[in-house]
């Protein structure tokens, strides 16, 4: 077999018929069929605009046109998505071979766990995500583990240096075991329900129990009645939090918990542990932080000095790692010696463990998940969706790509090897001050971008623009899970501030529709484009909603007779897309109810989160807002999460999405209650493709009425929402009867 020498590292010989690629790559099956039906839709779409244009009415010619932009609108939103559905493809890595070829030249991994708060990011989830990724299957002198803590919180720290402690055990009982997930907290949930046949691992397994249950009652203590006093005056890295004002106002704090060469970073086998590393940036008041985006942009400079790894994975504080092998599976893809070399990061999916059965809010993201990222990766550009991702430095860094030059060379270039930690901390702390962007191009054109509330898409794409490539690649068993949204209101606030994030990027220098041309494909630019203007859909949504309802309470047709042939296209589209969304959610593992949920969650946002999505952009361009990046709180409540495990939707408060929401739902109640009550004195024929579309959205919103009305729990609808809700919508009702 011919191979050849390059920096150290055995390099295979493409041309030599014995190589076989460290990936594979393979189209999607169903690829025909799919286009066929896009183009059948299209056609049918075709046609409902010839109908719109050739019987413009006399009465309520108004409505009408409104109704034609709306369908105008929607069908070229609808046309953009079609892009993420046309060329799927689906990736396998064989990490088998990687180990064969590289395994003692394996490159080092930078891993980057992100937390801002611990209130509503408990610290216990944020060590058992740190424990997960530091008992990787991978050489442990090529591990490095970041913790950045915006918080600035000294119980955060102080957990971590309990799980750098526990890590001596947990680690080395991983690897002995095999375990999977190598999360405690996750990998208990498992064996609590199996018992080992093997005698060693009961005895381990019962012993390693015992020193979690220990170190989570005393982070859990620490939660509630602080740091004890013998862990300050026995860890000097307390020291820091001594000039300490405020979360917001805090000089930079770094501590090097473990590193290669200390006798206190091995485990009790002897072995030594990935380096740990804990950092929050420094924050002043008079300077913008920029988010998740500027502590990223720390943690790239401040792990530069410290490990300088050639692989960055990204991950947030609540997704743990859920399979071993991540690590390997990702790097197939880098250092495959034919195609490697142009690949900027490898998306993982961003997948939940929490989600109930039907998926009530709609936040297992399955569509995004499942099929539209393997169509964005049919065009050589998934995107980056900030967690769950692995990067190339240099990549991140905003280096060009730049051909043969990233070949084969995965040589780290410093790895630890200032022997005074105190020296190299305080070297660190500087790289993370307010200070030092000053005058650079740091979240312009190298690290995270700025500018945006989803700074993770706009970085992805600032990597390909520079020539980069991506993979998505989505693994039988997930590589993360994490925990999503448990009521409706963080859901609905979660997908305002990704509307209204992506929205940004299209006034940015990185937006795909005016700057992507000639840098990345045209499919790609249409799946960014898809996602870019989510919000915009929030008009011919509300539109839909409300008009046609409306129009029935005076009798004003806007659709065809159903004795018409003008009505089949309108028929065949909604049968054809409630039909195939239908089979591609019961593909991925959906169920009728899930779809039934989903399709009821695509209204509530685009009727309220992409609306004030777009007024938040409005507000912002005449600088009467500025943009908010919200956590989503991980703590559920003992009486949210048995409701939520009954699948009953979560209200509780009063919220202007509710209000939004509930006077829609109403504004249809009154609507289609009064049209039955009439429906024998007007044309039925004429009006039922309205009836049908007032019925289907009054069906959609039972859980709505159901808040309004029926129960009497803590998680019902307010009652001042209720009366607002009602006279908002029929206030609107009785407005529109009275026009001529």
């Amino acid at each position: 077999m011919k191979c050849s020498k390059k920096r150290g590292i055995k390099v295979m010989d493409s041309s030599d018929s014995e190589y076989h690629s460290l990936f594979e790559s393979r189209r999607d099956r169903g690829r025909h069929i799919r286009r066929l039906f896009s183009f059948s839709v299209f056609v049918a779409i075709c046609f409902i605009w010839a109908y719109r244009l050739a019987h413009i009415p006399e009465h309520g010619k108004w409505a009408w046109l409104g109704l034609f932009a709306a369908e105008l609108w929607s069908s070229l939103y609808w046309l953009l998505g079609q892009a993420l559905r046309w060329n799927l493809i689906f990736r396998k890595p064989f990490n088998t071979r990687l180990s064969q070829r590289y395994e003692n030249s394996l490159p080092g991994v930078d891993i980057f766990v992100f937390t801002a708060d611990p209130v509503i990011e408990p610290p216990m989830m944020v060590i058992n995500t740190i424990l997960s990724v530091m008992a990787y299957d991978y050489p442990v002198e090529k591990l490095s583990v970041y913790l950045s803590d915006d918080a600035a919180s000294d119980i955060t720290f102080y957990a971590l240096l309990e799980a750098s402690n526990f890590a001596k055990h947990w680690v080395p009982f991983s690897k002995r075991f095999k375990v999977e997930p190598r999360s405690p907290h996750a990998y208990f949930n498992i064996s609590s329900s199996s018992n080992p046949q093997d005698h060693d691992h009961a005895k381990d397994l019962a012993a390693i129990k015992k020193l979690y249950e220990d170190m989570r009652k005393r982070i859990e203590d620490a939660v509630k009645l602080g740091v004890p006093s013998e862990a300050r005056s026995k860890h000097n890295g307390f020291s820091q939090w001594d000039s300490y004002s405020s979360r917001h106002d805090h000089e930079t704090i770094l501590q090097i918990l473990h590193t290669r060469d200390s006798h206190n970073s091995k485990d009790v086998d002897g072995f030594v542990l990935p380096t740990l590393v804990y950092m929050s940036r420094e924050k002043r008041p008079q300077y913008h932080h920029y988010y998740k985006a500027g502590a990223m942009n720390s943690l790239l400079r401040v792990s530069s000095t410290i490990s300088n790894s050639k692989i960055i994975l990204v991950l947030d504080c609540d997704m743990h790692s859920n399979h071993s092998q991540s690590v390997r599976d990702a790097l197939c893809f880098f250092m495959d010696e034919e195609k490697g070399h142009e690949i900027g990061f490898v998306q993982f999916p961003q997948t939940f463990e929490n989600i109930s059965k039907n998926d009530l809010y709609g936040n297992s993201l399955s569509i995004i998940m499942e099929v539209e990222l393997h169509g964005a990766d049919g065009y050589g550009g998934p995107l980056f969706i900030g967690t769950c991702g692995f990067l190339r430095r240099d990549a991140l860094c905003g280096k060009k790509f730049s051909g043969d030059h990233y070949k084969n060379d995965w040589n780290d270039e410093n790895e630890l090897v200032k022997a005074n930690l105190q020296e190299l901390e305080v070297e660190s702390k500087a790289l993370a001050s307010c200070t030092y962007e000053g005058n650079t191009l740091w979240g312009k054109e190298i690290g995270a971008i700025y500018g945006s509330l989803v700074e993770d898409v706009i970085t992805g794409i600032s990597i390909q623009f520079q020539g980069w490539k991506s993979v998505y690649y989505n693994p039988r068993r997930k590589g993360f899970l994490g925990i999503a949204p448990t009521t409706l209101l963080h859901t609905l606030v979660q997908q305002t501030r990704w509307a209204e994030g992506e929205m940004q990027i299209l006034f940015s220098r990185y937006s795909p529709t005016w700057y992507g041309h000639g840098k990345i494909k045209l499919g790609l630019i249409m799946g960014y484009c898809h996602y870019n203007y989510w919000a915009t859909i929030c008009f011919p949504m509300i539109y839909y909603s409300v008009i046609p309802s409306l129009c029935l309470l005076k009798g004003i047709s806007l659709f065809p007779k159903m004795s018409s042939p003008w009505a089949i296209p309108f028929a065949f589209v909604a049968l054809a897309e409630s039909t195939s969304s239908l089979i591609e959610g019961l593909n991925i593992g959906g169920t009728i109810q899930g779809w039934w949920n989903g399709l009821r969650m695509w209204l509530y946002t685009g009727t309220s989160s992409y609306l004030f999505a777009c007024m938040n952009i409005v507000l912002k361009f005449f600088g009467l807002s500025d943009p908010s990046f919200n956590i989503t709180t991980k703590i559920i409540e003992d009486d949210v999460s048995q409701r939520y495990e009954k699948e009953v939707m979560e209200f509780g408060t009063s919220s202007p999405f509710f209000t939004m929401l509930s006077t829609i739902a109403l504004l249809n109640l009154f609507c289609l209650l009064t049209t039955l009550k009439e429906l024998i004195l007007i044309e039925g024929e004429q009006m039922i493709f309205q009836v049908l579309l007032c019925g289907i959205l009054v069906f959609i919103n039972f859980p709505i009425y159901q808040g309004l009305f029926l129960r009497s729990d803590k998680g019902r609808l307010p009652s001042y929402c209720a009366i607002k809700s009602i006279a908002l919508a029929l206030s609107a009702c009785i407005f529109f009867s009275t026009l001529t």
